[in-house]
């Protein structure tokens, strides 16, 4: 079984900064393409960043500048610095990852349970 555990949301007013972390855990052979989505309320969820095993970053156009995400692999983490952070950040933000299994092979795709992340003076 494959968990991803997110931590270091909070209340932060506009201008400041957060980090983000997610650790994954489990029958873990290797993590491919490690990544974060926001859904504020009302919306759809969506794209903020993914990186790479290899380090390639993308990023939504709504937080270029200000986002940055990092990985490291042996501790099989990831992380998303924000900064300058706006209102319109207020989201519940989710890691994923794309896992493959050591138990079974296989490569699926895992959603940790959310935090949240409220941008407000």
């Amino acid at each position: 079984q494959v968990q991803l555990v997110e931590s270091g949301g909070g209340l932060v007013q506009p201008g400041g900064s957060l980090r983000l972390s997610c650790v994954a855990s489990g029958s873990i052979f290797s993590i491919n393409t490690m990544g974060w989505y926001r859904q504020a309320s009302g919306n759809q969820r969506e794209l903020v960043a993914t990186i790479t095993r290899g380090g390639s970053a993308n990023y939504a156009d709504s937080v270029k500048g200000r986002f940055t995400i990092s990985r490291d692999n042996a501790k099989k983490m990831v992380y998303l610095q924000m900064r300058s952070l706006k209102p319109e950040d207020t989201a519940v933000y989710y890691c994923n990852a794309a896992i493959r299994s050591s138990a079974t092979g296989y490569v699926m795709n895992y959603w940790g349970k959310g935090t949240l992340v409220t941008v407000s003076s």
